[in-house]
């Protein structure tokens, strides 16, 4: 599933990006040579439209390119010279670069869009009890408390407080909370920071969503896992686990997380019949550490669930307004993320690469459509942001390079722009070996 959900979002996100390049290639009159998905050796390709533009799939698909008509690559007939890239103003040749990460965010907006016009699964922001001596216990929060409106902006579920708190993360300022009660009260986020990797903002805060305890009462069990595997049944109630009493789900979720690897003694009821099962629950990555997990769901009564969850939809109008917003808070979000990687105010270890971004879409298609939509969206703005970097061999490099020839009224020097391709490929270099070297720590668990 990992590995098909990943060549999935590497696919849509590769070839939009470059569709994007190639579009405004072919509107301002460009020849398009070859739109290849994938670098290196073409493995197979074929040729289509009045151009015979080589449509081609190459060895290493972790990328993709547009090559087109150049007079700086090789020679060109004269009746073509007009159609080349070289020969196009500054501004129609920094439209065709920008094309490909603008067609990023214009893909994230369109998927926002289609999310939020389908309908999201949402939770009320409804509290419990904050830990002892944190940011929301200070601020005098209790459990079952309903946040309304915070910073001054409506809340309706426990998604808004999260995108509200990456907004304000650091802020010197305590924002402003109304709570459904009618009491007012003011939390501090100063201390909150979107580097640390053991807790997550929401914790970092004292903040924890109400979590209404549920039956021990198996729903759902997963095909050839371990509860698969060890015979566990829909409709089984667990009553023990190592002889320690269960009285909710919560119980059997916190048991079962903290034994990764280790055998745990199951004492089930199933109709008349009490039968003991041994399981050892399978490893698995979560929030920088290894927990356990045995592949089965809580049974869950839908009326019951229904005064704590809900589907957040929104008009045609609306959502194509809000997935604007949610486009315009990512952008910032990262733009403020790489300038405090570049202040050091954050880590370099909260840097993430394929190995990283892969195990998420693995984890997002588990969780269902919608879901991976979400992920699409959000690492196509991340890519779209990256691209538009002023670094050389990235697009944003290209269009410091054309924004300097427009200033200036003549190009670049190629000894200049040789020497910014070697700073660049160094940077992009040591890039990766920090974001690969992330992957492996974080994965692995150490």
């Amino acid at each position: 599933m990992t590995i098909l959900a990943y060549g999935v979002a590497l696919a849509v996100l590769i070839v939009f990006h470059e569709f994007g390049h190639y579009a405004v290639a072919r509107l301002m009159g460009v020849k398009v040579l070859r739109f290849s998905f994938g670098f290196g050796r073409v493995l197979f390709s074929r040729r289509l439209g009045k151009d015979g533009t080589e449509w081609a799939f190459s060895l290493v698909p972790l990328g993709g390119y547009v090559k087109m008509l150049d007079e700086t690559e090789a020679p060109v007939e004269l009746g073509e010279r007009e159609r080349a890239f070289n020969r196009q103003p500054v501004w129609s040749r920094m439209a065709i670069v920008a094309a490909g990460p603008l067609a990023n965010l214009l893909l994230a907006w369109l998927l926002f869009w289609v999310l939020f016009i389908h309908g999201v699964p949402a939770m009320r922001p409804i509290l419990a009890e904050p830990l002892a001596n944190t940011p929301a216990s200070m601020a005098g929060l209790h459990a079952g408390d309903e946040i309304a409106r915070m910073a001054g902006e409506p809340v309706q579920s426990w998604t808004d407080v999260n995108w509200i708190l990456l907004r304000h993360a650091g802020s010197h300022v305590p924002l402003a909370l109304h709570l459904s009660d009618g009491r007012d009260t003011y939390l501090s986020v100063s201390a909150l920071r979107l580097d640390d990797e053991k807790q997550s903002p929401m914790r970092q805060l004292g903040l924890r969503l109400y979590d209404p305890p549920l039956p021990p009462v198996i729903g759902e069990v997963l095909p050839d896992s371990v509860a698969a595997r060890a015979g566990l049944q829909v409709g089984d109630v667990v009553k023990e686990l190592d002889a320690v009493p269960v009285k909710s789900w919560q119980d059997v979720v916190s048991a079962v997380h903290a034994h990764p690897g280790v055998r745990l003694s199951f004492v089930i009821q199933r109709g008349a019949t009490r039968l003991t099962m041994q399981m050892v629950p399978a490893t698995a990555g979560g929030q920088g550490k290894l927990v356990g997990r045995i592949g089965a769901g809580p049974e869950i009564d839908e009326h019951w669930l229904a005064g704590w969850m809900f589907t957040q939809r929104y008009s045609f109008f609306s959502a194509a307004e809000l997935a604007l917003q949610r486009c315009d808070e990512m952008v910032g979000l990262n733009l403020r993320i790489i300038k405090k990687l570049i202040t050091g105010q954050l880590s370099w270890h909260t840097v993430s690469g394929p190995l990283t971004v892969a195990s998420y879409a693995g984890e997002s298609a588990r969780m269902g459509v919608l879901s991976f939509v979400g992920f699409l969206a959000v690492v196509s703005i991340g890519l779209g942001v990256l691209n538009l970097l002023p670094i050389p061999l990235l697009d944003g490099g290209h269009l410091m390079y054309y924004a300097v020839e427009w200033l200036t009224g003549s190009p670049v020097s190629q000894r200049v722009v040789e020497w910014g391709q070697r700073v660049g490929l160094a940077a992009l270099l040591a890039l990766m070996l920090v974001a690969f070297y992330n992957d492996v720590t974080r994965l692995s668990g150490f």
